[in-house]
């Protein structure tokens, strides 16, 4: 079928026959007509004439049929208008000519009984074909207005299915939460030393994991009474976070209490527990501090290894940093340089703890200057509690995500009548 054509109501009959004598289905009939007319309409404005045509290509697919329909505008002064139509077309060929390709069904045949009649009854038969498009679009409305509905009721109870399983899910995650928490306070109670009561002194600790979820990291303390009623105190701080950091911190305070109580002397220990540790664990890195404290003279001796000094904060005010030169467990030429010796009066207090307390993104010396006022904040409270103020203290101020211990040590003052 060829035509040429120059205004729309006979181009839309033309290609109205067309899809009717091949059968195609009412709203694809629909959307190539609406096609043809967006694409032909500024060509009839500008009095220029459109030519349509038809053909059938029976393909290379095992013989399937196609419909071509093509308009072509001779005369066009440039591309014909191909975005946004109803059928979308076939790739271009030609820029003044816009092809579509639509396959025919198997019970797709030309119509010899066409209802598009010749002669008066021409508009008649515009209005049916028409009339049965609109019905079908509208057909087709339905049709997608009751799926709406239909994905929307599946969507509504689907979401219902979905809020109740997040209920049972955040049901099931709390008890989870509760019991995991109860397994980390236990194994973190497990990896403690036990309280220890020394006649002459006060001692706390807090400790603050940076993972809030794990039950230790690194840092770790360790306490017990030598032979001879001296209090020994060990803090460590092992490279790393988590289980293994934390095995490696057992792995040093179990070297040191074992070394301890066997008699050797205080500046030798962390050389010696180097020696055992680092052939079984290569890897191992980990500052320490030892401190040993006669309960009944008060005095105090400190062995140091790479880590934080201790700060003694004494009951007139006055503070101060006990600096012990050395070096950490794995590191090169190992072991604490000397022994500090010094001495704890009545009221003193003295702070044993690990970087995590006092390390700034900032400055590092202000992390200490800090630690200083904070302790003097609370050096007169219930020892019970000061630890755990001072890290309070010092976590609104120092931002370094670290563990934290704090470990405090008081002699008390006598009470009157008795002697010291």
């Amino acid at each position: 079928m060829t035509g040429t054509f120059y205004d729309l109501p006979a181009l839309r009959s033309a290609a109205r026959r067309a899809a009717h004598r091949y059968g195609l289905p009412a709203e694809t009939r629909a959307r190539l007509v609406l096609s043809v007319a967006d694409v032909a309409a500024a060509e009839f404005t500008a009095r220029r004439p459109a030519l349509f045509t038809t053909e059938i290509d029976t393909g290379q697919d095992q013989g399937a049929a196609v419909l071509v329909a093509t308009l072509s505008a001779p005369q066009a002064p440039g591309p014909l208008i191909r975005a946004g139509l109803p059928l979308p077309p076939a790739p271009a060929v030609a820029a003044t000519s816009v092809s579509w390709r639509i396959p025919l069904t198997e019970d797709t045949k030309a119509r010899p009984g066409s209802r598009f009649r010749a002669g008066g009854g021409a508009v008649q038969s515009e209005a049916e074909a028409a009339d049965e498009e609109l019905r079908a679009a509208l057909a087709l409305a339905d049709a997608l207005k009751g799926e709406h509905r239909r994905l929307k009721h599946e969507l509504a109870e689907t979401n219902g299915g979905v809020l109740a399983l997040y209920v049972q899910l955040e049901e099931h995650e709390e008890q989870l939460r509760n019991a995991h928490g109860f397994m980390l306070q236990e194994l973190e109670d497990a990896l403690r030393p036990a309280p220890l009561h020394v006649e002459g002194l006060e001692l706390s600790v807090h400790y603050e994991p940076a993972d809030p979820h794990a039950p230790t990291g690194g840092d770790l303390y360790d306490w017990f009474l030598l032979p001879d009623g001296t209090l020994h105190i060990t803090v460590v701080d092992a490279l790393g976070h988590g289980v293994r950091s934390t095995r490696s911190a057992l792995d040093v305070t179990h070297a040191v209490r074992t070394l301890a109580l066997e008699g050797h002397p205080l500046q030798s220990i962390l050389a010696r527990a180097h020696e055992l540790l680092i052939p079984m664990a290569p890897a191992l890195m980990a500052t320490a501090l030892l401190a040993r404290i006669d309960p009944l003279t008060g005095d105090v001796e400190l062995a140091n290894g790479s880590h934080p000094p201790a700060l003694l904060l004494q009951a007139d005010g006055s503070a101060r940093y006990l600096q012990v030169r050395g070096r950490g467990i794995g590191f090169p030429l190992p072991g604490s340089e000397g022994v500090l010796r010094t001495r704890l009066d009545p009221g003193d207090l003295l702070v044993l703890y690990t970087d995590g307390l006092t390390e700034s993104r900032r400055n590092p010396l202000e992390g200490e200057e800090r630690l200083v006022e904070a302790a003097r904040r609370h050096a007169s409270e219930p020892l019970a509690g000061i630890p755990a103020a001072i890290a309070a203290d010092m976590r609104s101020l120092v931002l370094h995500p670290d563990d934290t211990l704090a470990l405090a040590i008081r002699i008390p003052h006598p009470s009157p009548g008795t002697p010291r």
